[in-house]
């Protein structure tokens, strides 16, 4: 195994810090739930630092809100992860190359089993397969780029479930909010795992994080956020480790790892003790990634 990368910051650490001295100017980036919570932050870090920014999001008002402030050239563009008509409307107008692709947005233990546009679990199908559509439609793009990074914001939350890969939408078994959302944020680790091997050599990488505990508007299915307050971060600290894998030069050319407090998490076969830290085997499993890849590919043909 590679030696874990290890960074000079840590879990108190903010957006602007790990940004602090890097210059974006002439990059491009797309930020999914970028109007709100910590997809407010790394949006408003990344622009803050010269990229040019479009917010993809659901709230169109909470962005143009976001937009008029002056925090850098930021963009914002209609998508609904949980339809996927709509990636490929938020797809096909696209332009150009793209740096950055930030997989940010995500619903959490929605507590009765909803299904998306195209009849999938909605918690999959928002916080994975939106994303995972998101990512094949825009791959020219981040080719285009000469060297792009995407992100795809998970949660320690992946160690309540594997992938079910016979049986992703909950049709066969009882739906339980902490199984799916687990099964989601697995999927989303897969997605980084699963991009490097295919795309890094044409100059694309992927990698996966916990952000921490933030109360953002995740919880609102929960009843606030539950984490220990010494353990509890503000959305600047929640977005850094975000921005340090989309943009630090720190993370040139590393792809297919997870991260959390900005730094890369051991590999654990056992969840960790209560609000521990590390990443389960089966996340960043090298045959799990590529299964879930081909399941997912036909899953989004339609």
């Amino acid at each position: 195994m590679p030696d874990l990368i290890t960074t000079p910051f840590g879990s108190s650490s903010t957006a602007d810090e790990v940004l602090a001295g890097v210059d974006l100017t002439g990059q491009r980036a797309v930020v999914t739930g970028g109007a709100t919570g910590i997809g407010r932050e790394t949006t408003r870090a990344l622009a803050a630092a010269g990229a040019e920014v479009t917010v993809a999001t659901r709230n169109v008002a909470a962005g143009r809100r976001l937009a008029a402030e002056p925090a850098g050239n930021i963009q914002v563009a209609t998508l609904d992860l949980a339809d996927l008509d709509s990636v490929d409307t938020f797809v096909r107008a696209w332009s150009g190359p793209l740096h950055i692709l930030v997989n940010n947005a995500g619903i959490m233990a929605v507590p009765d089993r909803q299904t998306t546009a195209q009849g999938h679990e909605l918690q999959f199908g928002t916080n994975y397969l939106g994303h995972f559509a998101l990512v094949l439609g825009l791959h020219d793009a981040l080719a285009e780029a000469g060297g792009a990074r995407i992100v795809s914001v998970s949660s320690n939350a992946h160690f309540m479930s594997d992938v079910v890969y016979d049986d992703v939408d909950y049709t066969r078994r009882d739906y339980d909010p902490w199984t799916a959302y687990g099964q989601s944020k697995t999927g989303d680790v897969l997605l980084a795992v699963e991009a490097t091997r295919r795309w890094n050599d044409g100059g694309i990488v992927a990698n996966s994080l916990n952000p921490g505990a933030i109360a953002t508007g995740l919880q609102k299915h929960t009843g606030g956020l539950r984490t220990p307050e010494h353990l509890r971060k503000t959305p600047p600290q929640g977005a850094a480790t975000s921005v340090l894998l989309a943009a630090s030069p720190l993370l040139d050319g590393v792809g297919g790892r997870y991260f959390e407090d900005c730094n890369e998490s051991p590999v654990l076969t056992e969840p960790p003790e209560m609000f521990g830290k590390g990443v389960a085997a089966w996340a960043v499993d090298a045959d799990n990634a590529a299964h879930l890849w081909d399941v997912a590919t036909g899953l989004v043909k339609r």
